[in-house]
């Protein structure tokens, strides 16, 4: 059997794209049968079936392969990236089908495809020029990439804006104008078979033009979905609008005494205007992605090794490139200061309001701004794998994540469809025949039945909700990174807390001692010349300390210049006292002097804290400092429950204990040892400034240094489920009380597309609700 012939095509379908062909043809075209056979040759076939679960079909044409090779970027020898835009990204299937396609070529490294934002992402190994190789192979699929930037995407979004907006205009406008004519025969009881009959041809001159252009973006959906042999909500629509539009049609022919043109035609504009802030609301969230893309597109000054700038694309700079920031510049990439301090605004990486000094090798994120005098800096990450890159990564998940009621109304929505057809034809067939009415007359409850029944507001009710509550999340420093983790964050009922880098800045900081300024500015210089923790804390102390040109550092131990030390006790030769953190300094001549330091509390830890509990949430510290330091900071809080010294094993053990005794603790850290612990909580939340293996454990990430987005976000959680319930409750609810209503012949076409489109209207309206601030109670 040859691996084409596994795959069995639909019954008088292309066996690739869906659409309708004449027995005994498999496919519709040439290129159908190409593409179907590259699919199955390479082992693919699964992508049909997982086509078969979603609303979309895949036809190719003959797509001419657009020039590639000179966007690739190389991130090192003989490594390449490459960014694509991908149209005809319809549905999960298509995801899947290119990258695993492109996964199975040679010396593929990766490759990763964003339906949200279609993207597209390759690295692999080799020469430059095989990126021709791939988009040849996505032209053979189907797919026409180019590469991707921020100006395509926001292209493409404003175009789906654009037309969404001309299609509303039209179809108000129409139902309006239709409205003011319908009007005149509603209530004109004594009007004239000539007059009316001029009235109804009227409405037809301007519905059924508003009805064929306003309704194409339903129509266009509805065929998509038929042509892949299944049913979306679109199809109810089509059909409602259309079978109105029919037997309006039919009556102004006969001179009836009503048409439904100014139903149809407000239905239109009802559903646009609901699908229009539907689309402003899902915008909201995925600007931010488009947002961040653009601080990575343009050019820096990359310095070479005669510390002469020259203007390159920031993806051609690699690690530990030079680069040139000028005054007032953002920063493109991640990188650390060098030469001589500077001050930065970082409101767009870390919230601050105010802008900061930065330390000469203080690191910085891409989105900070220079608003001292030229500086220089070092770059840590190339722009693929910086904090931007990932951060756009995330919010490229974010977007298409979906949970348990998300799963439970779209199998809802693709089951009601039938359905609702079935009722509409019962309801024609039950007055036509049972009742006695003639067909014309038996369609008005068929129609109403079709229209109030449509499933939209059952299809919205929780896509809207977590939609808008992601984006607002994100709007006060919260990603979230898990399909189901607003579910399950609402569900939390304990919080587990590290210390270090989660309740504390994890940066230490110089406690009062009995030394003179001038020690202090001695043992500062030598420690200018380090980039110890301690050291920098020290200097930080007394930042105007000059360097010593003398000093010579130790690794694991300290610093030396002349006749001077500073480090560790058994480094400066003294007995260690105390269980503070410690740095020693030697000097001939002068007795050893200890410089204490100590980890410092975040600013809103307490509020915080205070915050959970307002929650009802039971709060403890879970950590592997000393006890001694676990207790002072769990006394400051107010804290009753806390564990110190408790190595990663002995994390992932409390925390199984807790789920063990039927508890959902929510476990909240920043570092690899907490990364097992964060993995087993019912819900994870990463610190700010976590490593990148704990936000890989958690479902959410905490931006900046606020530690309140994390109430924030418990809060937004527990708002998002109530919301989405009150959606479902009310989508059950109104079909409940309209669908007999419909049936039974009480409720006419135009009250039918009030009713079902206010619904969708009010569902969506809800959802935004969703954005209101926190109130800390239960």
């Amino acid at each position: 059997m040859s691996v084409i012939s596994r795959i069995a095509p639909p019954k008088e379908a292309c066996a690739h794209c869906g659409a309708p062909v004449a027995p005994p043809a498999q496919y519709c075209c040439e290129g159908c049968e190409a593409a179907h056979g590259l699919v199955a040759g390479m082992g693919l076939d699964a992508f049909y079936r997982r086509r078969s679960a979603a609303d979309g079909a895949l036809r190719p044409e003959t797509v001419p392969p657009v020039p590639l090779a000179g966007a690739a970027v190389a991130e090192g020898p003989g490594l390449w990236r490459l960014d694509l835009m991908v149209s005809g990204l319809r549905c999960g299937a298509c995801v899947w089908l290119v990258e695993q396609a492109l996964a199975a070529e040679p010396d593929m490294l990766s490759a990763r495809a964003a339906l949200t934002t279609r993207r597209l992402t390759l690295r692999w190994r080799g020469e430059q020029a095989r990126a021709e190789e791939f988009a040849a192979l996505l032209a053979r699929l189907g797919f026409r990439a180019v590469p991707f930037s921020p100006a395509c995407l926001r292209a493409a979004d404003d175009a789906e804006m654009r037309s969404l907006v001309r299609a509303l205009g039209i179809a108000a406008f129409g139902a309006m104008n239709v409205m003011l004519v319908s009007v005149a025969v509603w209530v004109g009881e004594d009007m004239g078979a000539e007059t009316r009959a001029l009235m109804h041809w009227l409405a037809a001159l301007i519905g059924l033009p508003t009805i064929a252009l306003a309704g194409l973006p339903f129509y266009r959906s509805a065929l998509a979905a038929l042509r892949a042999w299944r049913t979306n909500m679109d199809v109810a629509i089509s059909l409602g609008v259309l079978a109105t539009a029919a037997m309006s049609l039919s009556e102004a022919w006969r001179n009836g005494p009503f048409t439904w043109f100014d139903g149809a035609t407000t239905l239109l504009a009802l559903l646009l205007a609901g699908r229009l802030l539907d689309r402003t609301a899902r915008g909201r969230a995925g600007r931010a992605v488009a947002e961040l893309i653009a601080l990575q597109d343009g050019t820096v000054r990359r310095l070479n090794g005669e510390g002469r700038a020259m203007d390159v694309p920031a993806g051609a700079v690699l690690a530990g490139d030079r680069i040139l920031l000028a005054a007032g510049e953002r920063l493109r990439l991640d990188a650390v200061l060098e030469g001589t301090p500077g001050l930065f605004d970082l409101a767009a990486t870390t919230g601050e309001s105010l802008p900061r000094p930065i330390a000469v090798g203080e690191a910085l994120l891409a989105g900070a701004i220079n608003m001292g005098g030229p500086a220089v800096l070092r770059v840590t990450a190339a722009a693929a794998e910086g904090s931007l890159a990932a951060t756009a990564r995330l919010l490229e998940q974010a977007a298409e994540i979906r949970g348990r009621f998300v799963t439970l109304a779209d199998k809802a929505a693709r089951l009601y469809v039938p359905t609702v057809l079935v009722v509409a034809t019962a309801t024609f067939l039950g007055w036509w025949l049972w009742a006695g009415l003639g067909w014309q007359a038996a369609l008005v409850p068929a129609v109403a039945a079709l229209i109030v029944t449509c499933p939209c507001g059952l299809a919205i009710a929780v896509p809207a909700v977590q939609v808008v509550t992601v984006g607002a999340l994100f709007r006060r420093g919260v990603l979230v990174t898990s399909p189901t983790a607003l579910e399950r964050l609402a569900e939390v009922d304990r919080v587990v807390l590290d210390k270090t880098g989660t309740l504390t800045t994890g940066t230490p900081r110089l406690l009062p001692g009995d030394w003179t300024p001038e020690v202090l500015r001695a043992a500062a210089g030598l420690a200018r010349g380090s980039r110890h923790p301690l050291a920098r804390a020290l200097l930080a102390a007394c930042p105007d300390a000059p360097l010593r040109t003398d000093a010579t550092e130790h690794p694991g131990q300290g610093m030396t210049a002349c006749n001077a030390r500073l480090g560790s006790a058994r480094f400066c030769g003294v007995t260690e006292a105390g269980s503070d953190p410690t740095l020693w300094f030697t000097e001939a001549g002068s007795a050893p002097v200890a410089f204490r330091f100590a980890d410092t509390l975040r600013p809103d830890a307490r509020e915080a804290v205070a915050a959970l509990r307002a929650l009802g949430l039971p709060v403890e510290i879970l950590s592997g400092d000393a006890p001694g330091a676990v207790a002072k900071v769990a006394r400051e809080l107010g804290i009753e429950t806390w564990e110190g010294g408790a190595i990663p094993e002995a994390k992932l053990a409390h925390v199984a204990e807790l789920r063990l005794a039927g508890q959902r603790p929510l476990m909240v850290g920043d570092g690899i040892n907490d990364a097992g612990a964060l993995a087993l909580a019912h819900a994870a939340v990463a610190a700010p400034g976590a490593q990148d293996i704990a936000q890989g454990a958690a479902d959410l990430a905490l931006r900046g240094e606020a530690l309140m987005a994390l109430p924030e976000a418990i809060h937004a959680a527990r708002r998002a489920q109530c919301l989405a319930k009150q959606n479902i409750t009310f989508s059950l609810a109104y079909n409940l009380v309209a669908v007999p209503a419909a049936v039974a012949g009480l409720v006419t076409p135009l009250g039918a597309a009030a009713v079902m489109a206010s619904s969708s209207l009010i569902v969506i309206l809800n959802a935004l609700r969703a954005e209101r601030p926190a109130r800390w109670t239960r």
